[in-house]
């Protein structure tokens, strides 16, 4: 049986609020769970002791039985300092739009038609 430790969702429409449990893969998101781990509640400020709350204890305890954490769960247990921080790679955020990419290009084009035109007139001066 492959566990998770995920969020599931609960709360009204635009007014979110998470469970952190402890839940068969199979299952789904807002569905049967093991145990309730924790809270998570994205509409308080970041500084907030309330936004994530977790039994600690209980969430070694199922990572030491192989549950995996969804990518959301392990950045919170970075943040408490129970994971190490992992190495992320998204290379294709940094790269610019294709309309970024467009005036890169056009400024790159105006730039060296300017320079060749500054070149010009120091040859024709050389030469005479």
């Amino acid at each position: 049986m492959a566990m998770k430790i995920r969020l599931a969702r609960g709360g009204s429409k635009k007014r979110p609020f998470y469970r952190i449990v402890a839940a068969d893969s199979r299952m789904p998101r807002d569905g049967r769970f093991i145990e309730k781990l924790g809270t998570y509640n994205p509409l308080l400020p970041k500084d907030s002791e309330q936004r994530v709350q977790m039994d600690m204890e209980r969430v070694q305890y199922w990572l030491d039985q192989g549950a995996q954490p969804t990518d959301r769960i392990a950045r919170m247990l970075e943040a408490a300092g129970n994971r190490d921080k992992a190495e992320r790679n998204n290379p294709k955020k940094g790269a610019p739009g294709k309309k970024a990419q467009e005036r890169a290009e056009e400024k790159a084009a105006k730039a060296a038609e300017a320079a060749e035109a500054a070149a010009a007139p120091a040859e024709d001066a050389a030469a005479e």
